[in-house]
């Protein structure tokens, strides 16, 4: 879209005039259109949407095409509203990050796991409701992660929005619904990484490092943080981990003199090579997270564990508050990971997040909460 209008979103009982990032195309830039968006049912509530970080998610998605045109974004922060009739615990103004889908029904919800939720994929990457519907207008399909934020306003749930202290930017919050999450619950919840156990992280990325910087909550003791980018193992050092170095020859050699056998492991980086690494630097008993929807051989005879990990298998509604408190402390400096761009460099984020430029490149889509419509 060239060109600026200050023209602002319109609400109705029959839906909310939305300014939405089309994908249209494997790979083709972001195509921004005005489309309607249903009014909420009873069960869900209408974001107008701050912020919205791009993760390598998204980017997967986009470089794909999908099946037909299709709104992405998973990482939203925003101000609820509109709620449906049935909606407790959220009101019009809270403030809320954008994070999960899962069903609410099926034994693992009930059990609060939400990321072993029977309805996993086609609640996050259906592209609909689970009862097949679609909320957006010209065959146009949302409803990603439960949200598609990749836009002015998004419908969201009780399941995946959590609110968040209005005091904090929600441009630095957005990114905890996805991949801050992801590094964090990693370490925190699915390695439970005790004080003094040894953590390599390969790959410093925005979940990389957030899985650094969950090792110093932790106290792990040696942090070793691998990459091939020196900026980045710059920044590692400073946001907790003891040692950095860059990936090449003898890697292997080089973690084992400095941390011998390992207690724990993050694969970030989905590279075969690595991932293999990081069972065959674990001690008996060890464990190595994989990061990349890899799921690992689980348990090997000498008790090592090598296994996937979805979400850092956070229960959102209850990890997310803990890291903004923990951000809040200065003890989860994710504002040293973010850059904030307007909502119309779309592209710009995703070429500058593949070629490492940006760490975690954030969209603000609406500042101050002004006229969506007038960031063009």
């Amino acid at each position: 879209m060239n060109g600026k209008t200050t023209r602002t979103a319109k609400a109705s009982p029959g839906g909310t005039e939305i300014l939405a990032a089309v994908v249209r195309g494997a790979g083709r830039p972001f195509s921004f259109e005005r489309l309607t968006l249903e009014a909420p049912r009873p069960d869900e509530v209408l974001v107008r949407l701050a912020a919205c970080g791009v993760c390598h998610t998204d980017i997967g998605f986009w470089e794909a095409g999908g099946d037909g045109p299709v709104v992405l974004g998973h990482e939203g922060a925003g101000v609820v509203e509109a709620v449906g009739a049935e909606v407790r615990g959220l009101t019009p103004g809270d403030h809320v990050v954008l994070t999960i889908m899962s069903c609410g029904r099926c034994p693992a919800c009930l059990d609060e796991r939400p990321t072993a939720c029977e309805n996993f994929w086609e609640a996050n990457f259906g592209f609909s409701r689970l009862d097949g519907s679609n909320a957006l207008s010209g065959g146009v399909r949302g409803h990603f992660f439960g949200q598609s934020s990749f836009a002015t306003h998004a419908l969201a749930s009780v399941r995946n929005a959590v609110v968040v202290p209005r005091d904090l930017p929600l441009e630095l919050l957005a990114p905890l619904g996805c991949g801050f999450q992801t590094g964090a619950g990693t370490v925190l919840n699915s390695l439970a990484v005790r004080p003094g156990q040894s953590l390599l992280v390969l790959g410093t990325g925005s979940v990389g490092l957030a899985a650094v910087m969950a090792g110093r909550l932790a106290g792990a003791d040696p942090i070793l943080a691998v990459d091939r980018v020196p900026s980045r193992l710059a920044l590692a050092l400073e946001l907790g981990a003891t040692h950095a170095l860059e990936s090449g020859p003898g890697l292997g050699k080089r973690i084992r003199a400095i941390a011998g056998k390992l207690d724990h492991a993050v694969d970030s980086t989905g590279v075969a090579a690595f991932m293999r690494l990081a069972g065959d630097l674990l001690r008996p008993g060890g464990s190595a997270a994989l990061l990349s929807g890899a799921e690992g051989p689980g348990e090997l005879p000498d008790g090592r564990r090598v296994f996937g990990v979805i979400q850092g298998d956070a229960v959102p509604w209850r990890f997310i508050p803990q890291l903004v408190d923990h951000f809040r402390a200065g003890r989860f400096p994710l504002d040293r990971l973010v850059t904030t761009l307007p909502f119309r460099d779309l592209d710009r984020a995703v070429a500058e997040s593949l070629n490492g430029t940006i760490i975690k490149p954030v969209l603000e889509i609406s500042p101050a909460f002004g006229a969506p419509f007038g960031v063009f």
